[in-house]
């Protein structure tokens, strides 16, 4: 593809990005979600635009961690190396799934970034996105249109991935309504910010939150120790 058609092509790639956001924000409450169990790893449905959980470690585990998160969120990303170091130690007793809960209203490139990362999914690197999003946030979180969407085509060029799938993929309609599908789970189990945390449906503390964040990884593995003698 020459680098007029390249330029042509990420354009209309930003516009349908935009005009889907725009959409999701008038079709996500229509999402009737009200039968689904949050607490169990879901699989893929017409309802998630056949895209299911994102899911690290054991998916047989009796014990699962859920985030919705944002990505462009700091306080996500502070947490981000906690979990990741948690679920190294733990990635063969515990399941860790996560989902999207873009707080599009105070981080405009959320909704963007967890597009990146599904869309990364559909070629089997999810979780390879998930990690350079937030580990190079300060990178992207105020960028906009073209640039941004250049950043997240170089990340995944960086991880071997056909670009021009990646790109169509971001625009899709399918993870749009994934993107929403979590959303509405989030809004039915009561998140209101990011990171939330669920441990087998029950809420994690303010307090143990907040230490994760801060950069515990023993208050997590206690709580993963704690669920795993239950």
């Amino acid at each position: 593809m020459s680098r007029v058609a390249w330029i042509i092509f990420t354009v209309v790639i930003v516009a349908l990005i935009g005009g889907l956001v725009v959409y999701s924000r008038a079709t996500s409450p229509s999402l009737d979600v009200s039968t689904v169990d949050t607490n169990n790893i879901l699989a893929a449905s017409d309802q998630n635009g056949q895209i299911g959980d994102q899911v690290l470690g054991n998916k047989d585990s009796k014990v699962i961690l859920v985030e919705y998160g944002d990505f462009q969120c700091p306080s996500c990303a502070d947490a981000h190396p906690q979990i990741k170091e948690a679920m190294e130690l733990y990635k063969d007793r515990v399941a860790f799934v996560y989902r999207n809960f873009p707080l599009t209203a105070i981080h405009p490139n959320a909704r963007a970034a967890a597009a990146a990362a599904e869309a990364a999914g559909l070629q089997g690197k999810y979780w390879e996105m998930h990690d350079s999003l937030y580990e190079n946030l300060q990178s992207w979180q105020t960028l906009s249109g073209t640039e941004r969407t250049d950043t997240f085509v170089a990340f995944a060029r960086q991880l071997q991935l056909d670009t021009e799938k990646f790109t169509t993929d971001l625009a899709s309609a399918e993870i749009n309504r994934k993107i929403s599908f979590d959303q509405a789970l989030g809004k039915k189990v009561g998140v209101t910010s990011t990171p939330s945390f669920f441990l087998n449906g029950e809420a994690f503390s303010t307090a143990d939150s907040t230490q994760i964040v801060q950069g515990s990884t023993s208050t997590l593995t206690g709580l993963f120790d704690k669920a795993l003698a239950e």
